[in-house]
């Protein structure tokens, strides 16, 4: 079935692929076999590249190399983190209130309503300010914020899917809540929301990222790609590029991410033509 899919996909879509398994394995195994650790100092402020360390080092002396690993690996980790969150929450009540109708879905729309009527960097601010940095706050933050867009994704693929003939035929049939929800809604639904889910997960890492670059992410001396931009930052003073790799790193993720999604919407648009 995937090689199936592949085949079908664009060039653009099998580089993203390739891309991202190449990122999945650095950040999973790249730190466990870098010869440095996350903190360690093994260097001057902002050394040039060479063969001990390929990226130099960072503002204190430690491995850029090995920070990068241990930075993406953290923000992708929250990033997956908070986007699963997301769509727990997002989809479960969205599908719930498209289905029930009625007052269920008028309250549930209008405090996603109120919710999004706040910028959510902003917001977020402010609840981290309260409640702390911890990573159980930053998740669940980002998860919250996330699931109002996934909320009405799914709450308006739902309701489309529930307006079909078979969805009526179905009912006539007395088939529960159960059919609806895993043979007719959720198969329909899915090639849109696994669309989705790649763009909360992109989504996610730039939030973390911008969240740890303005102080509130996640706190030294651990390494995540926001934070190193921002530890690094006055290097751009001395002619370094040492902000600028943890942000290419980033880039090249979501980039990644962005060329699988477009084929996945293009695939489903498709199959909708057929």
């Amino acid at each position: 079935m995937i090689r199936g899919w592949l085949s079908e996909v664009d060039l653009g879509a099998r580089i993203g692929i390739v891309v991202l398994v190449l990122f999945a394995v650095l950040t999973l195994v790249g730190p466990a076999l870098s010869p440095y650790g996350e903190t360690q100092v093994i260097g001057g402020a902002w050394d040039a590249p060479s063969a001990a360390n390929w990226l130099g080092t960072d503002r204190i002396g430690r491995d850029m190399a090995t920070r990068i690993l241990f930075g993406a690996r953290m923000t992708a980790m929250l990033a997956l983190a908070a986007a699963l969150g997301a769509f727990l929450i997002g989809c479960t009540l969205g599908i719930a209130a498209a289905v029930a109708g009625g007052w269920i879905d008028l309250v549930a729309t209008r405090i996603v309503d109120a919710v999004m009527a706040f910028p959510s960097l902003i917001l977020a601010l402010i609840v981290l300010s309260v409640l702390g940095t911890s990573i159980p706050v930053l998740v669940a933050v980002m998860a919250v914020l996330a699931s109002t867009v996934v909320f009405r994704l799914a709450r308006a693929v739902a309701a489309d899917i529930n307006a079909m003939e078979y969805v009526e035929i179905a009912r006539l049939r007395g088939e529960g809540m159960g059919w609806f929800l895993f043979r007719e809604i959720l198969p329909n639904a899915a090639p849109t929301l696994i669309a989705e889910f790649g763009l909360r997960f992109v989504n996610a890492a730039i939030f973390i990222s911008s969240l740890s670059f303005l102080g509130l992410g996640i706190q030294p001396p651990f390494a995540d790609l926001g934070g190193m931009v921002r530890d690094n930052a006055m290097a751009i003073t001395f002619g370094r590029i040492a902000p600028l790799l943890p942000a290419i790193a980033l880039a090249i993720l979501a980039i990644a991410v962005n060329l699988v999604v477009d084929a996945v919407l293009k695939r489903n648009a498709n199959l909708d033509l057929r």
